[in-house]
């Protein structure tokens, strides 16, 4: 079930997934879905935010609406279905914000409401069904922080005829399906969060010999940021707390829903901020232990950056964080896979842009006018040589670890990273005997921030807290929200620009990456800069801008010892223009040769001397004019990256991402007679299951040949390029280049 109102049945042909049948009725989001299968049809239920739940059966490739149920202006927050007892009649609980738990049995093909179970007192967050021994059990949870278990059983007729001795029992809700009697009746509440109930999972039926057993144990899944395993004690029947497991600390809200696996051995939540956090229970010991997930941007990605040895990958997003991923190979697997390694920033405003400064130093730009220079701790690089299996040593230079941070932590209230020294490590060392406070300062520790020793990727508790850099530096300087960010290739010299309508908020300033003062300022379009980069050279500095021009910077003397002054060397006018539309990305050759632009009119053009073929900048009087015939790639073209390797025909190999999510592959060789439009050939593009869903932000080849984390004689052959997509995803594809 999605948010676009429909609910799609996918059926898994040749190890690919793809949709069968699509439900379409909802005129609102879909929140809950269940089905079960009758014979040769799958039975549907869906409950939306149209205040409806609807019932659907579908075949191999049709839908068909069955029935709408309304519950006027209430939602149902979950559905679930199964068979009564002894017959093949479904059964349909919902629940939902009028506290209740409503059962629907089909009669005469049509679901009729036959019993509403009361008792909670807030929202029914979720149902589910179990069947064990031909009866039914039904689990509720509520925001009223209460589990409710439920048993449903068929009662027999020499039950309901018997006049025993008055027993004690919970009262009993009984209702007559074609003649059979049965009974529903409360057998448990189960009291233990402290907060709101989201979720709660029986653990999977498993088949034992020719059974299907049904283990009765129940998972649970809080706001208090905790999972409770419930089950009933051998000997007394009694439903205890088996198994609690959770975060502590941290800056987050709690688990918003779960899932056991079929063995019950691992447990999975969900939290508000898109992270997963898996438990899994040592068979030997009977300890459960946070394992290894993989986890990402909950918001857009809007910019990514290689380190310049190509190890490891650092993104920044809407969702207010800046990550960075890296390959590991898990023990005794051979298997490359990447994960996230540190959250360097935690902020307040969503995330732009950034450029790495060096291996271990980026700088990066927000929805605030300043930017932000962080630097590695202590801490990260120790564990990265640690997953990465390399020296500390050899990562840093001896020289310089002696006087970086332990880690970092932000105080409350606080954006900016501090600092956490050694010293401050052992202040913080628990007291032996309980003495009253010396002053108001111990009582309220600003460091959060405890050393990690990882060998493997670390938890989402531990990425929230323990892995964050510490801000060397503030750039004040803009007047407007950050929008790109670009660094050259001695990593000296930092551009940036901002969100702009006037000509004055439109220049770029350059910073020293020594002193981090302002070096200079560049004037020159009238809107925002769009994207810049310095060619690999280091003489120039390219921007592009929704004013539909680019420009070119030219460095006066770069060999000389003063810091950089650049100039205007070229760039182009309303007149001269060749895009229609925003130019959304740039990128250089490799030899400086040529650069790219791609925009909003679908246009991709490759520029430079075109008479003399030598680099950029280094021939006097002569005028930089495409060098190719215009590339019309079909739809908005918001990214686009040079792959700094030839092609073995000596051609270039670009990438252009576009607004559709699709990432497309050129070769492109330098023509005499571009009229023909041959300098072009499209050699590969990302198939459905590859490409974004939504717009491609930001492409980047990998600096170096090779994969990421592997080794070899063969890596040549390969090239790695990472993309960012405002559909939350990074992606990191492996090509070919030998066979393109």
């Amino acid at each position: 079930g999605g948010s676009d109102n429909h609910v799609i049945v996918w059926e898994k042909r040749d190890g690919k997934f793809t949709a069968c049948a699509v439900c379409s009725g909802h005129s609102g989001p879909v929140c809950a879905v269940d089905a079960m299968s009758l014979s040769s049809q799958l039975l549907v239920a869906s409950a939306s935010s149209d205040s409806t739940v609807k019932l659907w059966t579908c075949s191999s490739d049709t839908a068909e609406c069955l029935q709408t149920v309304s519950f006027g202006s209430g939602f149902m927050m979950d559905v679930s279905l199964a068979l009564l007892p002894g017959s093949r009649v479904p059964v349909l609980a919902c629940g939902g914000d009028d506290s209740r738990v409503h059962l629907y049995v089909q009669l005469n093909g049509q679901f009729q409401r036959l019993l509403t179970l009361t008792g909670h007192e807030d929202w029914v967050r979720c149902v589910e069904w179990a069947t064990k021994d031909g009866e039914l059990w039904l689990a509720s949870c509520s925001q009223d922080c209460l589990i409710r278990v439920w048993r449903l059983f068929a009662k027999t007729a020499t039950e309901s005829n018997q006049q025993t001795e008055a027993v004690i029992k919970m009262k009993e809700n009984v209702f007559q399906v074609s003649g059979d009697e049965f009974a529903v009746t409360l057998e448990t509440v189960l009291a233990g969060h402290e907060n709101r109930v989201y979720g709660v999972h029986w653990q999977p039926p498993c088949v034992k010999g020719d059974l299907v057993e049904q283990p009765l144990k129940l998972l649970s899944a809080s706001m208090d940021k905790t999972m409770i395993l419930w089950g009933p004690e051998e000997d007394s029947g009694m439903w205890v707390e088996l198994v609690r497991v959770g975060e502590v600390g941290g800056n987050t809200l709690g688990f918003y829903g779960c899932q056991m696996s079929p063995d019950g051995f691992m447990i999975l939540a969900h939290a508000f901020h898109g992270a997963l956090h898996l438990w899994h229970c040592d068979r030997n010991q009977g300890e459960w232990r946070p394992s290894v997930v993989i986890s990402g941007h909950f918001g857009a990605v809007q910019d990514l950056s290689w380190d310049p040895e190509g190890e490891f990958i650092i993104t920044v997003g809407s969702d207010q964080t800046t990550r960075l991923f890296t390959p590991w190979t898990r023990k005794g697997c051979s298997e490359i896979t990447w994960h996230e390694i540190s959250r360097p920033q935690i902020h307040g405003y969503d995330m732009q842009c950034l450029t790495m400064v060096g291996r271990f130093q980026f700088v990066s730009g927000a929805d605030e006018k300043v930017l932000r220079v962080f630097k590695a701790p202590r801490n990260f690089v120790e564990n990265f040589a640690n997953i990465s299996c390399t020296s500390v040593e050899k990562l840093l230079g001896c020289n310089e670890i002696a006087d970086l941070p332990e880690g970092a932590s932000t105080p409350a209230l606080g954006l900016s990273n501090k600092a956490v020294f050694q010293g401050d490590l052992a202040s913080q060392s628990p007291q032996q005997d309980s003495e009253d406070f010396n002053s108001l300062s111990e009582q309220y520790k600003e460091s959060y921030f405890q050393p990690l020793k990882l060998i493997e990727p670390p938890t989402e508790d531990d990425l929230l807290q323990n892995t964050l850099w510490p801000e060397v530096q503030k750039l004040y300087g803009h007047g407007f929200e950050m929008f790109c960010l670009a660094s050259n290739s001695a990593r000296t010299v930092v551009a940036s620009a901002c969100k702009a309508s006037k000509p004055e908020h439109a220049a770029i300033l350059l910073w020293s990456t020594t002193s981090w003062k302002q070096l200079q300022s560049l004037p020159c379009h009238s809107l925002t800069v769009t994207q810049m980069a310095f060619s690999p050279n280091g003489h120039l500095l390219l921007a592009v801008s929704r004013d539909r021009t680019w420009s070119l910077w030219r460095q006066g003397n770069p060999d000389s010892d003063t810091e950089a002054s650049f100039s205007l060397y070229a760039n182009t006018s309303k007149d001269t223009a060749v895009h229609t539309r925003i130019i959304w990305s740039c990128d250089w050759s490799s030899d400086s040769k040529y650069f790219v632009t791609s925009s909003r009119d679908k246009k991709v053009i490759i520029w430079g001397h075109r008479v003399s073929g030598v680099s950029v900048g280094e021939c006097e009087g002569e005028s930089v004019t495409p060098c190719s015939s215009v590339l019309d790639v079909g739809d908005s073209a918001t990214a686009v990256s040079i792959c700094p390797y030839l092609c073995s025909d000596q051609s270039f190999l670009l990438a252009v991402g576009l607004e559709n999510g699709k990432i497309v592959l050129y070769k492109w060789r330098p023509l005499e007679d571009l009229s023909s439009g041959s300098d072009w050939s499209k050699c590969g593009e990302t198939d459905t299951c590859q490409s974004h869903t939504l717009t491609v932000k930001r492409l980047h080849w990998r600096p170096r040949p090779g994969r990421a984390g592997h080794g070899g004689n063969e890596e040549r052959a390969w090239v790695q390029l990472a993309s960012a997509g405002a559909d939350h995803v990074v992606k990191i594809f492996n090509i070919k280049i030998s066979a393109l």
